[in-house]
């Protein structure tokens, strides 16, 4: 007598799914928290990056015996970018109040502040004081 079987059976196809479904489960928000995870780390090393290019600006003039302190438009802000006189790839702005990994500005010219919103939603806020970009607003992220 032959007993072979051509398909699986009913039993076994909704084993698999459900299976499927557990890990996906599972996976799914270990997925996105580092997602989140790679957004900060990004905008950790754009902000690392700004710092640099500041100190080395700040060296540059004392050598030339300037002693002014830098300001937004030297740093560079135009309608959908922040950084635009610094990065090489400048960061993009915030185009809604409710959008996320993306930059507002605001202050004056001479004393601006730049917020980042991070993928969670978290404002963190950056100063300009003494030619330093310096974080003083939700800065557990950005502790270094």
């Amino acid at each position: 007598m032959n007993n072979s079987r051509n398909a699986f059976t009913m039993m076994e196809l909704i084993f698999v799914i459900v299976v499927i479904g557990i890990l996906s489960a599972v996976a799914l928000p270990k997925f996105t928290a580092t997602r989140d995870d790679a957004i900060i780390s990004k905008t950790r090393t754009t902000v690392a990056s700004v710092r640099t290019v500041l100190t080395t600006e700040k060296q540059k003039r004392i050598l030339r015996g300037e002693f002014a302190d830098m300001n937004k438009t030297f740093i560079g802000d135009d309608s959908t970018s922040v950084f635009t006189n610094l990065l090489e790839y400048p960061q993009k702005k915030c185009p809604t109040t409710t959008s996320k990994d993306c930059w507002n500005v605001a202050g004056t010219n001479a004393v601006p502040i730049y917020t980042y919103v991070e993928p969670s939603g978290t404002k963190v806020e950056f100063n300009l004081t003494n030619n330093r970009l310096l974080c003083s607003k939700n800065c557990k992220n950005f502790q270094f």
